[in-house]
């Protein structure tokens, strides 16, 4: 595995002349189209999304991306194309398009809990397919993208970073371990949210006006993050500059541990790999 900041393999230019088609303007599909644009490295021009009804996505089309609900309109000649569905879509979604699509095409899934095997035989072509997960935070350039790849189209692996990197950290990682991936980096999201949630609920209680309790319990999950990127530590480490014997700190640590944050924060994540893990199988049976 190895996680990577953006690439300076491609030129600047490169990026900005490159045509990607995002099927499914849902939440991800969204934030990728919107990530990919914020960077300055690809142009909303050059990016096509789809969805059923695709009035809402008439902000988008007035940011300058293509929008249509037409999916064989929206993959043909396209060198990229982002497969942004739900996984009891992917079967009908690839019926559709799969006599538009040429093997010179790359198709890259962020679908959950489908492989790369089940997308390669619903298509029926010998085109390379790449695995990848990104989460939310794509549209602000702050994704933790996992990507893998079965080792005929390894070597399109570089071209998917491409993509991903402009628009966070990226990771390689075997497709066996994509749905914990998902549960870690995808879910993982709402866990890291639902905790500043409780923090600032905290702030609250103690003394401060909503507002400014979320404000800060925000901005201190950032600096935690942070110090553990930036100071290549692990999370004890940072740990222990705070803690003092009898101290605050410590007080407060053990009373979440009496309660068992760390176990449900454990078995959350757990429990999310689990289920991510039968979403199309469950779907298709």
């Amino acid at each position: 595995m190895n996680a990577s900041q953006p690439t300076d393999n491609f030129t600047t230019s490169e990026l900005a002349t490159a045509k990607v088609a995002i099927i499914g303007g849902g939440n991800i599909g969204v934030a990728l189209a919107k990530g990919l644009a914020g960077s300055g490295n690809y142009q909303a021009a050059n990016i096509t999304l789809t969805r059923r009804r695709a009035t809402k996505l008439d902000s988008l089309a007035s940011s300058g991306f293509q929008i249509t609900d037409n999916n064989r309109l929206a993959v043909s000649n396209v060198p990229v194309i982002v497969l942004a569905v739900l996984p009891q879509q992917i079967k009908g979604v690839i019926d559709e398009i799969k006599d538009e699509l040429s093997d010179s095409q790359l198709l890259v899934s962020v679908v959950s809990g489908v492989s790369i095997q089940s997308i390669a035989d619903l298509v029926g072509k010998d085109l390379h397919v790449v695995r990848a997960m990104p989460n939310t935070a794509i549209s602000i350039g702050e994704s933790m993208t996992c990507i893998a790849a079965l080792k005929r189209s390894k070597a399109k692996i570089a071209e998917v970073r491409k993509l991903f990197d402009t628009v966070g950290i990226t990771m390689i990682i075997n497709e066996s371990q994509m749905t914990s991936a998902t549960a870690l980096c995808a879910c993982g999201v709402a866990f890291f949210l639902r905790a500043i949630r409780a923090a600032s609920q905290g702030g609250t209680e103690i003394e401060f006006h909503a507002t400014e309790a979320l404000k800060m319990a925000a901005q201190t999950a950032k600096g935690a993050a942070g110090l553990l990127l930036s100071n290549n530590t692990h999370p004890e480490d940072e740990i222990d500059k705070v803690t003092s014997p009898k101290g605050c700190t410590i007080a407060g640590l053990n009373q979440m541990e009496h309660h068992g944050f760390s176990s449900a924060f454990i078995k959350g994540i757990t429990t999310s790999a689990l289920k991510a893990n039968g979403l199309y199988e469950h779907e298709e049976s």
